[in-house]
């Protein structure tokens, strides 16, 4: 059961990375995810630059060992995520570049976000 709880953390995990990264085109259709997601982009990006791990490691690391699986030492993206992206080890700039490739996807999609509510606003302001 443990083993399906740590299996549940890393999917967990991964959806806050990809709403971390993605969730600002959210906004684009539902403006309320700004107010969740602005927030998870900076803890995300946070913890890029400052080399922290996020809370979620360790407790998978706990689950896993109490299920008798082997844990691991690094944090998520260094375990999960980089082994796809890059073969090497996760080098501290490479946190950097990923964390500032979160923050400017989200300025970017944002910004974009921000022309459209005007435009739309702006359409609503003729209309009445």
């Amino acid at each position: 059961m443990t083993g399906f709880l740590a299996d549940l953390v890393v999917l967990l995990h991964l959806s806050f990375v990809v709403f971390v990264v993605a969730g600002g085109l959210l906004a684009l259709w539902w403006r309320r995810v700004a107010w969740v997601h602005v927030p998870c982009a900076v803890w995300g990006a946070s913890i890029e630059f400052a080399g922290w791990i996020c809370p979620l490691t360790p407790l998978e690391i706990w689950l896993r060992l109490r299920a008798g699986e082997a844990g691991y030492e690094t944090g998520f993206i260094e375990h999960y995520v980089v082994p796809v992206l890059y073969p090497s080890e996760l080098a501290r700039s490479t946190q950097l570049l990923l964390g500032m490739a979160v923050v400017v996807l989200n300025v970017a999609v944002y910004t974009w976000a921000w022309r459209r509510w005007g435009a739309v606003s702006d359409q609503v302001d003729e209309r009445i």
